[in-house]
C-alpha cells in the first residue's frame, strides 16, 4: 500500500470498455520542491470514489502498484482504492474531529471545578 498527498489536478471521464470494464483516471499533483503530477487509475466499482471531489480539492490517495508486461513493453499503473480529504485542508469532515474533541474538553470544566474524575 502507498499514499500520496496533493492537490486534484484533473478529473477524467469514466472509459467503459466492451467487456464491461470501467476506468477513471484522475491526476494529483504533489507540492514538493520539484511539482510532481502522478496519474492515478480507478477500476471498476471504485470509479465512483471521486465524485466528492473537485479539481483543486486537496486529497490523500492510498493505491497499489500494478505492473504487466506487453509485447515486450513493460507498463505501471497506480491503482487507487481510497481517497479521503487531506487533512489540514481546511472543513475537513472527519478528520479533525479528534482535535475539536480536545479543545472541547479543555473548555468544558467551569469556574466551580467540576472535573469528570
Amino acid at each position: 500500500m502507498y499514499e500520496l498527498t496533493g492537490k486534484i489536478k484533473v478529473i477524467f471521464d469514466t472509459q467503459t470498455f466492451p467487456s464491461g470494464f470501467t476506468k477513471r483516471e484522475f491526476v494529483v499533483t504533489m507540492e514538493d520542491k520539484y511539482p510532481q503530477d502522478i496519474k492515478l487509475t480507478l477500476m471498476k466499482d471504485k470509479t465512483e470514489l471521486i465524485e466528492p471531489f473537485d479539481e483543486g480539492d486537496d486529497v490523500t490517495a492510498s493505491f497499489d502498484l500494478r505492473g504487466n508486461e506487453y509485447k515486450e513493453k513493460y507498463y505501471v499503473d497506480l491503482n487507487a482504492w481510497k481517497i479521503q480529504k487531506a487533512e489540514g485542508s481546511g472543513s475537513g469532515s472527519g478528520s479533525g474531529s479528534g482535535s475539536e474533541s480536545a479543545s472541547a474538553a479543555d473548555e468544558e470544566p467551569d469556574a466551580e471545578g467540576d472535573f469528570p474524575f
